[in-house]
């Protein structure tokens, strides 16, 4: 198909100081969960979004010297010669597709530690780490800045070394450009602080530093916030304040500004609090003051908003790291009149995860991304079939619909089994929750690409037994049943289960939530899971009218959506709707009109009132299809399949991501040899020789 006439503009080259962008796509340095370590892992992910149209491709925060390590994250890094090497890999593979590369040169301040190499924080002034460390960072001295700005601009050179045709000034989320601009951090005396003027002076310098030093063959942008307050001010609207004067005074020296805001968790909202294009409010007035290409993001998957943020005078370039994740390919669906093929980003900020671990980032709705390298894996493409099996899934939820599409796609012919009327497993339940409604996105791309494909056959409404599948004789089964709730409330803080937990009338699972049965009385929300779904419960019950009161063995509430940008949010949001949260304590007993907490240090108990409790634990694969037909294959019964598969929860529960991965990777390996000692490439640092 034709590109739409109405999304021309997202393909005009937009000139960016001495280089041309070939569109208005713009992939925003994000973080990848490899950083230095990892350089093939790197470079394979950028250069398919390089493939997939993207006409700039970013690297994550690169720091510029080892007072800037971010130990134990994974930044990019060009401290010497050696790492020019490492990002050669990349600006090769980008510019092989007619992409700009580009590198964000960061330099730390008291957000950063310097954990591995122990070298002391320099900051505006001495002041505590900012992400908890017991250290603080020593006050630069006019020494310390000639130093700085010289290990910027020898980093600025490295980046020209090594191809890069884009080099940043790193001046917002709290490293340490942003920290001297600062009316409350920065309190100096000398021409560093003080006034406006005097605070911006450093960004303003090394700027024209690394303009300087590169300006002749490469662009330099400079990453900055539009808004103070980090979040609203206390009238709902977006405030400036002296960040407007300071960009005034900055406004024509970069050849590009990346806007975006101080409150990361809007910047890097989840879909369930944050829409698509919602901090067009903080920036809108960045384009009066500058005629200087303006680049920000807003989780943008439709092509219309895109269109409409530029023809509006947002923003030149639409920028993305989220979706450029989700889908790689979605310029070039774009401009080839796809839009139906792209895979949305559902906001979930599973990639976001991969930064605050230190792993390679992964998605919910691409599972093949950090694959690229080390498996060998591409979005849009599937090795052809091994031979002519006929292949049974059973179970449409994410990880039967992505086996089931990519079996499909290599040319199996697939049945799909599914139970009940409904596709989409437990992401069709889920999506009803508050605030998940685009977790649906995973389904519904999944089910529309199954639709255009001939080979697949989906049956609902088809519980099959161990006869029904015998009968059909497939060559191969994949189970991918899902899991339920446990309501005995066995977790990872009770291995033995609870003991004591009152009538089953009583007790509630997110299974029995998600179908309808809502407590009427006060209610327990029991969290061992630590993630989103006991918030979005306790907040679905509590908006009934019911007082609940939320349980938790860890130090806080949604724990490991911290690494998702989970906690925060629904913390605050749970506050606001006054359900009362309690953290460190387990669930020691509930006899139907109360519940006995113990806390988690002390042992102390205290009694809470309530008539249910819901219990977020554990789950239990549906496994029982897989472990009675793998009876059958042993006895070589008739009909038996040449092998059976669990995949996704029926095989460990885990988040969506692990589902659909699960799916992708058993339609992949289907008839495939793949080395079980050495299922992935390993990547490994570059050495130096002698």
């Amino acid at each position: 198909m034709a590109r739409d006439p109405r999304y021309d503009i997202l393909f005009e080259p937009m000139k960016i100081g001495p280089v041309t962008a070939k569109n208005r796509f713009y992939q925003v340095p994000h973080c990848t969960g490899s950083g230095w370590e990892k350089p093939r892992i790197l470079a394979g992910l950028r250069e398919m979004k390089a493939e997939g149209g993207w006409g700039v491709i970013n690297t994550e925060y690169c720091t510029v010297h080892p007072s800037s390590d971010d130990a134990p994250y994974a930044p990019a890094s060009l401290w010497d010669d050696g790492d020019i090497k490492s990002h050669a890999l990349m600006t090769e593979k980008v510019h092989a597709h007619g992409a700009l590369a580009g590198v964000e040169l960061c330099l730390g301040g008291a957000r950063i530690a310097n954990l591995s190499t122990r070298e002391v924080a320099l900051g505006v002034t001495s002041m505590p780490n900012t992400e908890g460390n017991p250290f603080q960072t020593r006050a630069m001295d006019k020494a310390d800045i000639r130093e700085v700005r010289r290990w910027h601009r020898n980093a600025a050179l490295r980046a020209k070394k090594a191809g890069f045709d884009i080099a940043y000034v790193y001046a917002t989320h709290d490293y340490l450009l942003s920290q001297f601009m600062s009316p409350v951090l920065n309190t100096r005396t000398d021409e560093y602080g003080g006034s406006v003027e005097n605070r911006v002076r450093l960004v303003r310098e090394i700027i024209e530093d690394t303009k300087e030093a590169v300006g002749d063959t490469m662009a330099v942008a400079v990453r900055f916030s539009a808004e103070t307050s980090g979040g609203r001010g206390g009238d709902g609207n977006p405030v400036a304040g002296e960040t407007r004067e300071m960009f005034e005074i900055l406004a024509e020296l970069p050849d590009l500004w990346d806007i975006n805001i101080a409150d990361y968790s809007v910047e890097m909202g989840l879909s369930r609090f944050v829409p698509e294009g919602s901090l067009e409010p903080y920036i809108s007035y960045i384009k009066s003051i500058t005629t200087k290409p303006v680049v920000s993001v807003g989780r943008f998957t439709s092509p219309d908003t895109m269109v409409s943020q530029i023809k509006r005078g947002v923003m030149d370039f639409i920028g993305a790291a989220r979706p450029s994740i989700a889908d790689p390919f979605l310029p070039k669906k774009i401009e080839e009149g796809r839009l139906e093929d792209i895979r949305e980003c559902i906001g979930c900020n599973m990639c976001y995860m991969g930064d605050g671990t230190g792993t390679p980032i992964r998605c919910t709705q691409n599972p093949t991304m950090s694959e690229e390298w080390r498996r060998g894996w591409h979005p849009e493409e599937v090795p052809e079939k091994g031979s002519d099996s006929r292949v049974l899934v059973v179970g449409a939820g994410p990880a039967g619909l992505e086996a089931a599409h990519q079996l499909g796609k290599r040319g199996y012919d697939v049945m799909l089994a599914e139970a009940t009327r409904d596709l989409g497993g437990r992401v069709t339940r889920e999506a009803k929750l508050p605030g998940l409604s685009e977790w649906a996105r995973v389904r519904d791309y999944r089910v529309q690409q199954l639709e255009k494909l001939d080979n697949v056959e989906v049956f609902r409404e088809s519980e099959l037994s161990v006869d029904d599948v015998l009968d059909v004789a497939p060559d191969h089964v994949a189970i991918a049943t899902g899991s339920h709730w446990r309501n005995d409330g066995f977790s990872a803080t009770n291995r033995g289960g609870i003991a004591n937990l009152g009538p089953l009338e009583n007790r509630y699972t997110p299974d029995d939530i998600m179908a309808g049965r809502i407590p009427t009385g006060p209610t327990i929300v029991f969290d061992d899971d630590h993630y989103y779904m006991a918030s979005v419960i306790a907040e679905l019950i509590r908006d009934t009218g019911v007082p609940v009161t939320m349980v938790t063995p860890a130090d806080a509430i949604c724990e490991w959506g911290g690494y998702t940008q989970d906690r925060h949010r629904a913390q605050t949001k749970l506050m606001e709707m006054d359900v009362d949260l309690v953290t460190a304590h387990n669930l020691s007993s509930f006899d139907g009109n109360s519940a006995t907490l113990s806390c988690q240090y002390t042992g102390c108990e205290k009694t809470v009132e309530a008539t249910a409790v819901v219990l977020i634990t554990a789950r239990t694969p549906n496994d029982d299809l897989y472990q009675a037909l793998m009876a059958k294959m042993a006895e070589g019964a008739e009909g038996a399949p040449k092998s059976v598969k669990r995949i996704g929860d029926s095989e460990a529960p885990a988040v969506i991501a692990a589902a659909v991965f699960s799916g992708h990777r058993y339609a992949r390996e289907l008839d495939a040899t793949i080395d079980p000692d050495n299922p992935l490439k390993h990547d490994r640092v570059f050495f130096e020789e002698g």
